[in-house]
């Protein structure tokens, strides 16, 4: 059996589940989810856990199963404390800025780019450097973090770009004159 599958996910309080079908909906104070289950894959939501179940042994199967698990855990804590992500630019003359729905960063370019903030995102933007991405969605929040920082990903020789807070960039020596 799946190590992870089999362990039951709490419903933390003011969590409400639905299963309708293979569908899953999680509502919470941070926000409404929604999740396909795999087929071979059932869920049940018994008293304050849910349990996810499996149809099968083969290999498929259990991850699926873990797979599954992962994701119904991942939406549970999602609207219920939600995830964030911190990026940081550094750079002379590098700043970002919020602007309705769209992120404005000046990145060294000619012209700003401007990224638009999905539904369920809040981006905050500090000292014009520091940005904090969060929201209900794991994938979504990593995937918007993801985006911004290929604009300008961290360079090795002066350390410009855009990074994650707790990214080590490992810095390069540059070319010295003989």
């Amino acid at each position: 059996m799946s190590r992870i599958g089999k362990q039951p996910i709490a419903i933390p309080a003011k969590v409400k589940v639905e299963v309708k079908g293979q569908k899953v909906l999680v509502e919470g104070p941070k926000g409404k989810l929604d999740f396909e289950l795999p087929k071979r894959t059932s869920l049940k939501v018994e008293g304050g856990n849910i349990v996810v179940a499996r149809e099968g042994e083969d290999a498929e199967a259990k991850a699926l199963h873990g797979l599954s698990r992962a994701l119904v855990n991942n939406m549970v804590k999602g609207v219920s404390e939600g995830f964030s992500k911190k990026l940081e630019i550094q750079g002379v003359g590098f700043k970002a800025a919020v602007q309705g729905k769209v992120v404005n960063l000046s990145l060294g370019y000619s012209h700003p780019l401007n990224y638009n903030i999905p539904d369920q995102i809040k981006v905050t933007v500090e000292d014009n450097t520091k940005l904090t991405i969060e929201g209900p969605d794991k994938q979504v929040v990593g995937r918007v973090a993801a985006e911004i920082r290929s604009f300008y990903p961290p360079e090795p020789y002066k350390g410009k770009g855009v990074r994650y807070s707790d990214e080590r960039v490992v810095r390069k020596e540059g070319k010295t004159v003989q």
